[in-house]
């Protein structure tokens, strides 16, 4: 097993990124991968879906011992465990679904969906910096969230990226606590990694020579970062969240547009 220092840095620093602010691995990463001369098809997104699957999960587990959030079995349920079960299943039926229909039926230009994506990002981030400037009371509306779990799963289904940006962002417009907007987020985007990439290798299954030679690169990044980001949400006070995570979403949004555009 051969370690790439470069690949490990990289997933380390977006992860952690990723799994403290709920969004960002995959836009950002897969990028500079590609432009570092790996194959997008055969070798970038094969490993990333299944790093973001195992990092949600690593990264949700130690956000819920750091306290960002509070998981519990128990009934009845409590808000965090209820948002994440309905999220996860939303996002999973419509990552299937989007996935099926976008790569077996309607083919549509990559350029439109990743335009798409974009500019979705960058309204859920300007959304969000709105929201900072108005009211500070929480009023949580599950309804709400369920819809943008399902925007989100059909994101993720259709180009990998936007699933974090938009789920965030959705939690939070919802009445969501910012850091437990992050933790939940990074939970259930475990959850839907995991249904994608099932997804993805079923359907890839015979079509190329999937090389998964940048996994252990990846993951010894994101482990790390899966571990440490979780306590920094933790110490670091949510004010500072408050307009890191929807400024971060507009960034991300705007750095996308800009790579399909000018780049």
């Amino acid at each position: 097993m051969e370690l790439i220092p470069i690949v490990i840095i990289i997933i380390f620093v977006f992860d952690l990124i990723d799994s403290s602010a709920g969004q960002g691995l995959g836009t950002v990463s897969a990028p500079l991968l590609i432009m570092m001369g790996y194959d997008p098809a055969l070798e970038v997104v094969p490993s990333l879906v299944i790093v973001a699957a195992l990092s949600g999960l690593i990264s949700g587990w130690f956000h819920h011992e750091f306290e960002n959030v509070n998981y519990s079995l128990k009934r009845p349920l409590n808000d965090e465990t209820k948002t994440v079960a309905f999220t996860a299943g939303v996002g999973a039926v419509m990552i299937v679904c989007s996935t099926l229909l976008v790569h077996y039926f309607i083919q549509p230009p990559e350029i439109f969906l990743n335009t798409y994506i974009a500019i979705l990002v960058i309204v859920m981030g300007f959304l969000g910096l709105v929201r900072v400037k108005g009211s500070k009371e929480y009023r949580f509306r599950p309804k709400f969230i369920v819809t943008f779990a399902a925007v989100a799963g059909f994101n993720k289904g259709v180009g990998g990226g936007g699933y974090g940006p938009v789920l965030v962002m959705g939690n939070i417009l919802s009445g969501i606590y910012e850091k437990t907007a992050a933790a939940i987020t990074q939970t259930t985007e475990g959850f839907v990694s995991t249904v994608g990439a099932i997804t993805f290798f079923t359907l890839a299954f015979g079509v190329g020579d999937i090389d998964l030679f940048l996994l252990p690169s990846m993951f010894t990044g994101s482990f790390f970062a899966s571990i440490i980001a979780p306590y920094i949400l933790r110490v670091l006070p949510n004010k500072i969240w408050k307009y890191l995570i929807p400024s971060y979403s507009f960034a991300i949004g705007l750095y996308f547009m800009i790579r399909l555009f000018v780049l």
